[in-house]
């Protein structure tokens, strides 16, 4: 027989679903038609299912003292729809939250309070032509990056992918590429449908008409044949790294700016999206989106330095391998890496406690650093070791940055997490910089030894198109201000 318990609790769980099942085309088309992308608590909703919104709901507890139920977010979702937007990512459940529970409502209707809170409605940006995007390589970073801009295809688009150029391959290349894209050993299917057109060298996927170009070099292609004009070209193929040899897609017809997915040198910009973004002029041509590694480590330095000051540290990074080291033994140029990636350990160097100067100019050489590979394919930790100016305790330490991960500029960098069972693959499609370990940290007065998690292919992908809106010129504000 069915307990009163059981049936409550049956009936408590259709309600949610269906309030996400609802609340689920919504979302879909605010973000298609209006650029609007939805959370709840920094829980990204689009393209989410049911159980996700679910989860992401339940999520608020963690954080808040009252849960937030479905059916209190909804009304707020369904305003949304019906209200004039320019694209924007709105934390619906902080809105929520704060009109229910935390006596901002001060007699406002739901669809007065998000007037006064949205400083978006009524701003159209209409008048703003998409910036054409080409991915120069297409292996790890370049296919995540694809993956990132064609969710984002819709009449609202601003960046729009229109082309891919790879070296020339042999017969069947197109059909292997376009599955490389479809299934990923990592990170799953690809979410929708892809359809290649051989005649014309072009793949096709969820609205995206996608050229693929085969080239040698830079110099072989004329993006205006194509009907590609003023783009931004996002070079992943790790080939060059300075000015002579990025400066060679700028030779181009049709190419406006470049993007660097890797650590430059010289004079290039290294941008950590959320530190030093700013630092982007409209003239610039060249910019570097740095490393993964210094994309995860610099938000939360820039933290903990912003309130309690950094003497010194070191930062241990223990990565996954990547496709620069051997599936088995062979020659490799750099120490170490030669050796079997699936089978060691293997130390070797890193540069991204000294590039983290270059976003944070006040650490300059304050921070060492090195790095362990490990036999996982994906998601990475960094281990920080800082001595730090003022004195702290554990709890006062992580509850700062707990709420840096929810109420700062830095919350679509910085993510947080309280539980004591996670693991490296609990991560992979994080879309931070990095999470912190809040269970791992360890504080001794002026000493402290935080762990940072972090997808080093897709968190650090989702920092790149930051950087590409950038660079475009299209700035999406994050809401509530905090």
């Amino acid at each position: 027989m069915t307990s009163h318990l059981e049936e409550q609790y049956q009936s408590s769980w259709q309600e949610r679903q269906t309030f996400a099942e609802n609340m689920h085309p919504m979302i879909g088309q605010l973000f298609r038609n209006k650029g609007i992308e939805i959370s709840v608590y920094g829980r990204p909703l689009v393209n989410a299912s049911a159980i996700d919104i679910i989860k992401a709901h339940k999520s608020v507890s963690l954080h808040e003292e009252s849960k937030l139920r479905l059916r209190e977010s909804y009304p707020f979702v369904e305003a949304l729809t019906k209200m004039d937007l320019a694209p924007a990512r709105i934390d619906v459940g902080k809105l929520a939250y704060r009109y229910l529970f935390k006596g901002e409502a001060n007699g406002l209707s739901i669809e007065q309070f998000l007037e006064k809170e949205l400083t978006v409605i009524g701003k159209n940006v209409q008048g703003q032509e998409p910036r054409d995007v080409v991915l120069y390589g297409f292996g790890r970073i370049g296919r995540l990056l694809a993956r990132l801009l064609i969710e984002r295809t819709g009449p609202s688009s601003t960046l729009r992918l229109r082309a891919i150029v790879i070296r020339p391959g042999k017969e069947g290349d197109l059909a292997k590429r376009a599955s490389l894209l479809r299934r990923d050993s990592v990170h799953g299917a690809f979410n929708g449908s892809i359809t290649i057109d051989e005649e014309h060298n072009v793949i096709k996927a969820n609205g995206a008409f996608i050229q693929v170009i085969y080239a040698k070099s830079p110099s072989d292609i004329d993006y205006t044949q194509y009907g590609i004009n003023n783009a931004l070209v996002v070079d992943n193929t790790g080939i060059w790294s300075d000015e002579e040899g990025l400066g060679q897609h700028l030779q181009s017809n049709g190419v406006a700016k470049v993007l660097l997915t890797a650590p430059a040198k010289g004079d290039i910009k290294n941008i950590v999206y959320g530190v030093n973004h700013d630092m982007i002029l409209a003239e610039d041509k060249i910019v570097s989106a740095a490393s993964c590694t210094t994309n995860a480590i610099t938000p939360v330095l820039k933290a903990i330095n912003d309130k309690f000051g950094i003497k010194n540290g070191h930062v241990e990074t223990v990565h996954s391998y990547t496709n620069d080291q051997n599936l088995i033994d062979n020659y490799h140029k750099s120490p170490r890496r030669g050796r079997s990636a699936p089978l060691n350990m293997v130390i070797t160097s890193t540069g991204a406690a000294k590039a983290v100067a270059k976003a944070l100019p006040e650490l300059k050489g304050l921070l060492t650093g090195n790095a362990i590979r490990v036999p996982t394919p994906n998601v990475s930790m960094a281990i920080m070791n800082l001595n730090l100016k003022e004195k702290t305790d554990r709890d006062a330490l992580n509850d700062y940055l707990r709420n840096i991960s929810l109420n700062s500029d830095l919350q679509n960098q910085v993510d947080y997490t309280a539980s004591s069972e996670i693991v490296s693959t609990d991560l992979v499609g994080s879309r931070y910089a990095g999470v912190v370990d809040s269970q791992a940290t360890i504080v001794d007065e002026d000493r402290a030894v935080l762990y940072v998690w972090y997808d080093n292919e897709f968190g650090y992908s989702c920092q790149v198109v930051r950087v590409m809106y950038e660079m475009a010129g299209i700035h999406v504000p994050t809401l509530p201000v905090n």
